[in-house]
């Protein structure tokens, strides 16, 4: 396939012109204009492109690519390591963002409900189109520790709880990666509990007063599932050779 044509059909299906991100959503560095091996990943670390190289990938399909706007612009350090690993060895660099979070079926939010048996009933941002934050609810109510063993059961790693009570949980709030401030709508719209991957020194405080459970899961943890999700719909849909690398990473 050609890369330029790859990009088109992951535009199409992601939409990142409907929604305001951090970064450049799509072909980041581009390689080879034949693409027929992908490599996916959470982060196009440089462990993952040394992977990339091994397979013999033609590109790299990631949820945190490069070129951040909070980030130094000069081309040097780790960030000209990995750019010159791509371009050295003629690798297309997609990355996606925002749009890989939001989509309603191969999304981080919708593959993370869809393991932890939560039913999704709308966004947590009024008026939103595409609400980075979620909310749903449980089959039935369980407790905040039997939520947490659920929860690590599903991603292999124990979560933060911070209690905000002794309630069970039936409705949840919850945004993958690092989205512990949605606490705030969550709290606001009467939730029992919230789920996100990161958590502030403030979100403790945040859940204990406001009454809502609190589940610290893990950036990586809660944000692999988009991805391979994505690069399984290229392999069935497309034909092409995909293959999911997760780089462990405890954050």
């Amino acid at each position: 396939m050609n890369n330029l044509e790859l990009e088109r059909i992951l535009n199409d299906l992601l939409e990142p012109g409907a929604i305001r991100d951090y970064c450049p959503n799509g072909l980041q560095v581009e390689g080879t204009e034949d693409v027929l091996r992908v490599i996916t990943g959470v982060t196009a670390s440089q462990a993952l492109l040394d992977k990339a190289v091994e397979f013999g990938a033609d590109a790299v399909l990631v949820h945190h690519g490069y070129f951040w706007k909070s980030e130094p612009e000069a081309i040097r350090g780790i960030k000209y390591r990995r750019i010159s690993t791509l371009i050295k060895n003629d690798i297309n660099l997609y990355g996606y963002h925002l749009p890989l979070d939001v989509h309603p079926e191969l999304g981080n939010n919708a593959q993370l409900a869809a393991l932890l048996g939560i039913s999704p009933l709308g966004g947590l941002e009024e008026g939103v189109a595409k609400s980075v934050a979620v909310y749903g609810e449980l089959q039935e109510a369980v407790s905040a520790e039997d939520f947490a063993e659920k929860i690590s059961d599903v991603l292999g790693r124990k979560p933060l709880l911070i209690k905000g009570g002794s309630h069970p949980i039936k409705t949840v709030g919850w945004c993958t990666g690092g989205g512990q401030d949605y606490i705030e709508l969550a709290a606001a719209k009467g939730l029992d509990a919230f789920i996100s991957g990161e958590v502030s020194e403030r979100t403790t405080h945040s859940a204990r007063e406001q009454g809502i459970h609190y589940f610290g899961a893990g950036h990586h943890a809660t944000e692999r599932y988009g991805i391979k999700a994505l690069g399984e719909w290229l392999a069935k849909e497309h034909g092409l050779a995909v293959t999911f690398v997760d780089i462990d990473n405890p954050v």
